[in-house]
């Protein structure tokens, strides 16, 4: 039950309400998972009624919405088991979607993609020990560069095979980049922001609703081009 005081708009204040923007900037998850659901039930079946999507599309759809959730509870509770609703269903989300494109965009066997997702957890596990200047190096964004970087390269990697998700991959890889400079920014720049209801604004919604768009980008190349192999 220990409160966090992790971001600009909360400051110092333990109050519920004390992050408005960053806790209502959460209704764009679910806004990204009532959209690509709609997606979903457009591209269920082919013409002659064939399941041509699988219950996968709709488990991340679902993630997506768990995210949105615990980003909320973070928010406004600040505490560390609501920080845990926050960071595990993302870390969730980036595993089992890493997973997902290796097997249905590139086309890797299970142990092969075993491996990679392996050297991604150990990766994510060593960024995070990294600080700079006795913080967490990029106010605490660190942990995240191992996604940005296999998303960059899948996405890269498709671009070269021209296949048809390469453009959600790779666009979402560069939406990702500019999300990451927003949340990165938001401690540094403060003192500078401007005020919203009492407290400092920060950058950290803009992370969400740039990741949300994000999130369903993914969703989408899933959703219209995650063929099974």
């Amino acid at each position: 039950m220990d409160k966090i005081f992790a971001y600009c708009e909360r400051g110092i204040s333990p109050a519920f309400w004390a992050e408005p923007l960053n806790a209502i900037s959460n209704a764009a998850f679910f806004i990204a998972a009532f959209a690509a659901l709609m997606e979903w039930q457009r591209w269920r079946h082919d013409f002659s009624g064939t399941p041509r999507r699988s219950a996968t599309e709709l488990a991340l759809i679902g993630l997506v919405a768990v995210i949105g959730t615990g980003s909320f509870l973070f928010h406004t509770f600040a505490t560390r088991w609501a920080m845990l609703a926050d960071v595990i269903p993302i870390s969730v989300f980036m595993v089992v979607y890493l997973g997902y494109a290796l097997r249905r965009y590139v086309g890797l066997g299970w142990l092969t993609t075993a491996a990679a997702l392996a050297v991604f957890l150990v990766t994510i596990g060593y960024a995070e020990t990294l600080h700079c200047e006795g913080r967490p190096c990029l106010n605490g964004s660190i942990g995240y560069v191992p996604a940005f970087a296999a998303l960059a390269s899948i996405g890269l990697w498709l671009t070269s095979r021209r296949h048809a998700a390469a453009p959600y991959i790779l666009g979402g890889a560069a939406l990702f980049a500019v999300s990451l400079t927003f949340r990165t920014l938001d401690r540094s720049i403060c003192p500078q922001s401007a005020l919203f209801a009492g407290h400092q604004l920060g950058t950290h919604f803009v992370w969400h609703m740039l990741n949300a768009t994000l999130l369903y980008l993914l969703l989408r190349a899933a959703i219209r081009h995650g063929r099974s192999r």
